[in-house]
């Protein structure tokens, strides 16, 4: 349980787009589970909102009944790996689908979100700028939106399981169930939108951006 722990949320691009256009949201969302309990008071006021934001989604996530379902179908072969899983899934079908949720295209969003963690590098925690070379060199949020890719991604998480959670055979499922992990993402994520931009007017000043858009 303490390595599931570990590996935390695995939607990175969800968590990033569910910050709207703040960037230090931004920051706060994508480093959250790198910050464990109350050890993010020396960031700056809006990173801080970011991961209270960031733990506000996982949790809105974790109690959404059409998540357990995804979760659900996974875990007779992936156990409590399920829920790594389904999020990693999910961030496929949002970017395979990103279109219909930003006008900026996806690569140009990654791109400018990638310069935005090496503008403000000495902040991230040392996990994330141990992680951040493979990240830009794989290009993780723009690859997420092929098969190919997503398979990568989850035989790299299978190899820090030292084998044990098997999440590199989770493409077979995913194939198999594609239509309806992608209609239980889509009614999933038109709700988290609504949820995050509820959460975002609470926690920011009036008159910041409140949509789940970009």
């Amino acid at each position: 349980m303490l390595l599931i722990k570990y590996l935390g949320g695995m939607n990175y691009l969800a968590h990033i787009y569910l910050s709207g256009e703040v960037e230090e949201l931004k920051i706060g969302n994508f480093i959250a589970d790198s910050v464990k309990g109350n050890k993010f008071q020396h960031f700056p006021k809006k990173i801080k909102d970011g991961i209270i934001l960031h733990r506000a989604l996982d949790t809105f996530t974790d109690k959404h009944p059409t998540v357990r379902k995804s979760t659900h179908r996974l875990f007779p072969t992936y156990g409590h790996y399920s829920a790594v899983i389904v999020d990693i899934l999910y961030d496929h079908f949002l970017a395979k689908n990103w279109e219909d949720y930003s006008e900026i295209p996806l690569f140009d969003y990654t791109q400018n979100f990638y310069n935005l963690l090496q503008d403000n590098y000495e902040i991230l925690p040392l996990r994330v700028q141990q992680f951040l070379p493979y990240m830009l060199k794989d290009n993780w949020l723009y690859n997420y939106a092929t098969l190919e890719g997503i398979g990568k991604i989850l035989f790299q998480m299978d190899q820090r399981t030292k084998n044990r959670s098997k999440m590199k055979f989770a493409t077979k499922e995913l194939k198999l169930h594609y239509s309806l992990f992608e209609s239980e993402f889509t009614v999933f994520f038109n709700e988290i939108i609504h949820y995050s931009s509820e959460e975002i007017k609470k926690i920011v000043n009036p008159g910041e951006s409140t949509r789940g858009t970009n």
